[in-house]
């Protein structure tokens, strides 16, 4: 199976929103909507399969030290091949690259993450400003997900 990993392009928006919110209508991830995909453009990886779009993910950078995970996905029908795995892995990458000491996620599948090599976190011991967007979200303040993170570059 020969998967391209590469960044996003605009033409790729259509199919990030779809797969992303495939997950979200089934309660697994947050809904995002088109702008916010079009205004982060430049964070998202892209997985492509013969032209199909099977996995997905950006980083987004909150500050100096620390970075979130946001809008992972694969594709259904190509689960359990890794995927996933790579893009945190490149994630990581990115951020070592760029200086960054701390990678987190909001998620509802910490035990994804907790297999990349992440460890719980209290929600409560991220800084103020990763809430500064929940104001937004439908499930806010009785938010469900959980927090996870990962130390680099120490």
């Amino acid at each position: 199976m020969k998967l391209v990993y590469r960044k996003a392009k605009i033409s790729d928006v259509e199919e990030i929103h779809k797969l992303v919110n495939y997950y979200a209508n089934k309660n697994q991830m947050l809904a995002r909507s088109r702008s916010s995909m079009y205004e982060g453009i430049r964070e998202f990886i892209v997985v492509k399969y013969n032209d199909e779009l099977v996995g997905v993910g950006s980083l987004h950078i909150i500050w100096e030290d620390l970075a979130e995970i946001r809008a992972l996905a694969v594709a259904p029908q190509h689960l359990k091949k890794g995927i996933g795995r790579k893009l945190v892995q490149l994630f990581i990458e990115e951020a070592c690259e760029l200086g960054i000491k701390r990678v987190f996620s909001l998620t509802y599948q910490p035990g994804f993450f907790k297999r990349c090599g992440f460890q719980d976190i209290s929600k409560d011991d991220l800084p103020q400003k990763v809430w500064t967007e929940c104001i937004n979200c439908p499930h806010f303040p009785n938010c469900e997900e959980n927090a996870v993170i990962i130390k680099i570059n120490e």
